[in-house]
């Protein structure tokens, strides 16, 4: 099962027969997964439901029924175990951004981190997971694939949000304030502290 994210709402990608859809099962063909998406764009479905019998299959398919963005983030730690924020269209967020051609998915993941923050020094500890969302641009939808490490590092100098990408704030964050920023956050960075030490969670 793969969930992918629309302005919130989740498009689940599953190889399970779903009972009790009330009319939110889609199809895997390009029409469908855009009426999909539109419902759950809409505010007309709260969540939706993509089934194909074979999961090693599904998000293949579905990555070639629609343009996909590849993206690198980082889930910073420093020495004081704090994790690094961005504040960015009215929402905490963690780094991240496109990688570009010819260049490896770690090496853009780190880079975003250093454009968007101003945090040197990154080390790569290890690959957490893949997250996925839709986004629209030009009149067209486009899945954003997002490969997130966990990051360490040792700098404490300035901090520096990128203004061109729109980032307001830069700020590392300990557990009381990382279970209020997930409170204005997206349902993809939650997830990346679902493994987290349990001193963040509500």
């Amino acid at each position: 099962m793969y969930k992918v994210f629309v302005n919130e709402s989740p498009l689940i990608l599953t190889n399970e027969r779903q009972d009790n859809t009330h009319g939110n099962l889609f199809s895997l063909d390009g029409d469908s997964i855009v009426m999909a998406i539109d419902s759950l764009a809409k505010g007309r479905l709260s969540e939706a439901y993509i089934y194909h019998p074979d999961e090693e299959k599904i998000l293949d398919v579905f990555m070639h029924k629609i343009p996909v963005v590849v993206a690198g983030g980082g889930f910073v730690t420093n020495a004081k175990g704090k994790v690094l924020f961005i504040y960015r269209n009215d929402k905490w967020d963690l780094p991240k951004g496109k990688v570009d051609k010819g260049e490896s998915i770690e090496k853009a993941a780190m880079r975003e981190v250093e454009e968007e923050t101003g945090v040197k020094d990154l080390i790569i500890d290890k690959f957490l997971q893949t997250t996925y969302h839709v986004f629209r641009r030009n009149g067209e939808y486009r899945l954003k694939q997002v490969h997130w490490f966990a990051m360490s590092t040792t700098y404490d100098g300035k901090l520096q949000g990128q203004e061109e990408e729109g980032i307001m704030k830069v700020k590392w964050k300990g557990p009381k304030k990382i279970r209020k920023a997930l409170r204005n956050s997206y349902h993809n960075i939650k997830i990346l502290f679902e493994d987290w030490p349990t001193q963040v969670k509500e």
